[in-house]
């Protein structure tokens, strides 16, 4: 059984590195000022940040049903059995429901999995399934896998302001209020839904240690029994100087040294909701074939 394996950007995984890894990314369109773009196509990240913060009107949208079902009917004709999609946690977007639906015509060989993931929790569930489709699972056997291990995951997220979620949709509007009135910056958490404020810091420096400290308990919590070489943490941002993020990844790295840590920027897609200098983190279970 060849089975593709397809994620969309949200996952940070874009169109140039989904080639290398051998699989398939669905842009996620960001709208700026009324206009489509796509990040790495007609659009850097640069001229990203830059509309952000000179107050352009920035939101996201998900691609037209035609994109999704020419994707999938082009690697389809590439010879490929079956796709197992990825998309975004459906507690965040209705993507995963409306791909569903479209998926019903056509006989099993795409199947959709939902698996309550976003940036670096979904990429992580990618590169399980590119695992399991490596070792012969078809794409019903790897969508069982991914779901049943949905919430052996979490993302922490500190930013800077909170107008961005608010004006998406992302985190409710008294969160926001709080944020903005008391000078404090909220540390959002998620499983797969809306973001939820879990603590607060006042100054967007102290959020870097707090979220380490969330992170702890949770390993002596949620993840206590699983071993440290099963797990996988992803840090990823917002930002807008490099050097941050090397620093953001550094700093996980050296409070976890026994789990793998890597970094991924935050796409421009997920960005579009978190605005510049958000720092994100999130501790994931790998899935063994």
């Amino acid at each position: 059984m060849n089975v593709a394996v397809m994620t969309d950007t949200n996952s940070g995984i874009l169109m140039e590195e989904a080639s290398e890894l051998g699989i398939f990314s669905m842009p996620m369109p960001v709208i700026i000022d009324e206009q489509d773009y796509i990040e790495g196509v007609n659009l850097s990240r640069a001229r990203f940040f830059e509309m952000l913060t000179v107050g352009a009107d920035v939101s996201t949208s998900q691609p037209s049903p035609g994109e999704l079902i020419d994707m999938w009917d082009d690697i389809l004709d590439k010879g490929y059995d079956q796709i197992i999609y990825i998309p975004m946690s459906s507690g965040l977007s209705s993507s995963q429901k409306n791909s569903e639906v479209f998926a019903q015509d056509y006989d099993g060989r795409v199947v959709i999995a939902d698996n309550h993931r976003i940036s670096v929790t979904q990429r992580q569930s990618v590169m399980d399934a590119i695992t399991l489709a490596r070792a012969g699972f078809d794409a019903e056997a790897i969508k069982k896998r991914l779901e049943e291990t949905a919430y052996d995951s979490v993302v922490y997220l500190a930013v800077d302001t909170l107008d961005y979620l608010k004006k998406t949709g992302r985190v409710n509007a008294t969160a926001a209020t709080v944020g903005t009135v008391l000078g404090i910056k909220p540390i959002l958490r998620t499983t797969g839904g809306n973001f939820e404020v879990c603590t607060a810091v006042r100054g967007i420096k102290k959020a870097a240690s707090k979220i380490i400290e969330e992170m702890n308990e949770e390993l002596k919590t949620r993840f206590k029994d699983i071993p440290r070489d099963e797990l996988i943490i992803g840090t990823a941002g917002s930002f807008v100087e490099q050097a941050d993020a090397g620093n953001w990844c550094s700093a996980v790295r050296e409070a976890f040294p026994d789990i793998e840590v890597y970094y991924n920027k935050l796409s421009c897609s997920v960005s579009a909701h978190t605005g510049p200098n958000a720092m994100g983190v999130g501790i994931s279970r790998k899935v063994k074939a």
